[in-house]
């Protein structure tokens, strides 16, 4: 038999090679020149390959070495039998084919050459049992033997892939856990175990403490109690996931429902009139949105968006002017712009046309609620830092520097301000409203010294002329009798109205004329000529253009007759015949 395995040049295989050892489990050692069973070793000394023989991939059959060759390492075979009785039965010749056993073959004498045809060996006669490849008997009559039924024997070969890892002995193969039982919660907040020193018990079902009574005497119902607070806790859990996911969405339905309230809902708004009282300011060229946040800043109204579409739905809401109004608290937007429309609702101080400082004074004391003269000294004091401008005469016969700069209109003015406040208010629109026209070159086209004398002019025509359609007519008067050339007056304006302020009193009977001319006052016009030192009330708009455009005419005189009439004339004689006629018709009445 070939060995494979073993090329040409290696060393011949040795019994005492530790693969095998001493020649496996029964085997015996050969001796020098001697076969494995005993029979004499033969060479073959034409083969160069004779120590090199094949080494084959399954046992084969026992068989006796005829020849002396030299001994093969896989000749012997552990699990056959030495001596088998039964091997020359009467059935010996027929033996069952075994598909992992090789036929058994009869080494033929090597005469040098290859020679691939071999005979089979003869095969024993049959003795009525079946026999294996190695020699090995099977159960009986036409019974096949599996070679890898006995416990000792190898398991049958299998493919890589299935192959497995062989257990250790005496020790089997179990699972850790059973791939059938679900994995068990462990997680404390499903359990209810708060402390890491509770032990966890297997989870069990309610009917096995129910069918075995034995568990009542040995504890059952401890734990049955101890699974049901577990059961709680985890309810309670439950509870409190769901608490709070249902709080969530009705957190976001809350906020969802606020947006769109704000983004397509009305505005929000108070209902009713409102109760209360409070004092709001509006500021010049104050838009609706502005008007809207200063009335929810007071409490007047809840929000900007409520006012607006008030103020836009109301016909007349535009016409909301700046000032101070008396208003409610909490008022509905309609309501709020209904009551800004209505004068009476507005906390005004309110300075007519023609009005003296003196009187504006009283107004303003008795508007705050302070003490009357508090504020006309305040003004004397504070006279330079009012805002007056720089043309303003500071002659030491000017009475008050401020006449004439208190401009008549209406102030919004409320009991927290001050007089300071509100003089300077009034200071800040005269020069808005003296802006608005050149004083200056005005007053140099009319042969005036200064603006200061056409302000002045402007207050004379406020006190003399009783209607707007006489300001004209008036205005040229007053520069008719401010001429050199004038005979009629000689210079004199001959005005009542400056007696009247120089005596801080109003009233048409002054006196007898011859009296008046001895009355010493730098504003008596009856003793001067020329103008007054200064401005003797606070002018309208009205009496300032007239003063600054005047009508062409010779007219020195004029009276009015009725209140609706007035009579110029241009000579004293045609005024005393005037006068005359006014004062029969007034006394035939």
């Amino acid at each position: 038999m070939t060995e494979y395995g073993r090329g040409p040049g290696s060393e011949p295989w040795h019994p005492e090679d530790p693969l095998y050892g001493d020649q496996g489990w029964d085997g015996q050692q050969a001796a020098h020149g001697q076969s494995q069973y005993g029979g004499p070793q033969q060479a073959y000394p034409q083969d160069p390959y004779a120590q090199q023989q094949p080494q084959q991939m399954y046992p084969q059959p026992q068989q006796h070495q005829q020849y002396g060759s030299p001994q093969d390492p896989y000749a012997q075979d552990p699990y056959a039998q030495q001596h088998d009785p039964y091997a020359q039965g009467p059935y010996a010749q027929q033996q069952p084919h075994d598909p992992y056993a090789q036929q058994p073959q009869q080494h033929q004498q090597y005469n040098g050459g290859w020679d691939t045809g071999q005979q089979p060996a003869a095969m024993p006669p049959y003795d009525g049992h079946a026999q294996d490849a190695y020699g090995n008997q099977s159960g009986g009559y036409g019974a096949s033997h599996d070679p890898y039924g006995t416990p000792e024997a190898y398991p049958p070969p299998q493919p890589p892939g299935r192959r497995e890892a062989a257990p250790e002995q005496g020790a089997p193969r179990t699972p850790d856990w059973d791939p059938d039982e679900p994995e068990e919660e462990t997680h404390p907040f499903f359990t209810g175990v708060d402390d890491d020193r509770d032990v966890r018990r297997p989870r069990d079902d309610d009917d096995e403490y129910d069918d075995d009574p034995r568990e009542s005497r040995r504890g059952g119902d401890s734990e049955r109690r101890g699974k049901g607070k577990k059961k709680s806790r985890n309810g309670c859990a439950c509870l409190v996931v769901s608490l709070l996911l249902a709080g969530g969405l009705g957190g976001a339905a809350y906020f969802g429902y606020t947006y769109w309230q704000k983004q397509f809902g009305p505005a929000p708004d108070y209902s009713g009139q409102g109760s209360g009282s409070v004092e709001v300011e509006i500021p010049k060229l104050a838009l609706g949105n502005e008007i809207g946040n200063i009335l929810k800043e007071k409490g007047v109204v809840k929000s900007v968006d409520a006012f607006v579409a008030a103020q836009t739905k109301n016909p007349k809401g535009k016409s909301i002017q700046a000032g101070v109004y008396v208003l409610k608290e909490h008022m509905s937007a309609a309501e709020a712009v209904k009551m800004m429309l209505d004068p009476k609702s507005q906390n005004l101080l309110i300075i007519p046309e023609g009005t003296t400082n003196r009187n504006v004074y009283k107004m303003v004391d008795t508007k705050l609620g302070l003490k009357a003269g508090t504020t006309k000294d305040v003004a004397k004091k504070n006279v330079g830092d009012l805002g007056l401008p720089d043309w303003a005469d500071d002659d030491p016969a000017v009475n008050d520097r401020l006449e004439g700069f208190l401009f008549p209109a209406a102030y919004p003015v409320t009991k927290e301000m001050k007089p300071e406040a509100v003089l300077k208010k009034m200071v800040s629109r005269a020069n808005d409203e003296y802006g608005k026209v050149d004083l200056e070159s005005s007053a140099k086209k009319l042969g005036l010294k200064s603006p200061w004398q056409l302000i002045t002019v402007a207050s004379l025509v406020q006190a003399e002329g009783k209607y707007k359609h006489d300001f004209d007519k008036v205005a040229r008067v007053v520069y008719n009798r401010l001429k050199p050339n004038n005979t009629e007056t000689y210079g004199l304006l001959d005005f009542d109205s400056t007696v009247n302020y120089a005596k801080a009193q109003s009233t048409l009977d002054t006196g007898a004329v011859s009296d008046l001319r001895k009355f010493k006052d730098p504003y008596n016009t009856y003793y001067v000529h020329g103008l007054p030192p200064g401005p003797i009330n606070n002018p309208g708009e009205a009496a300032l253009h007239s003063a600054i455009k005047p009508t062409p005419g010779p007219w020195y005189y004029f009276v009015s007759v009725t209140a609706d009439k007035t009579v110029f004339a241009v000579t004293n004689e045609e005024h005393e015949r005037n006068r005359k006629k006014y004062e029969q018709e007034k006394s035939g009445q």
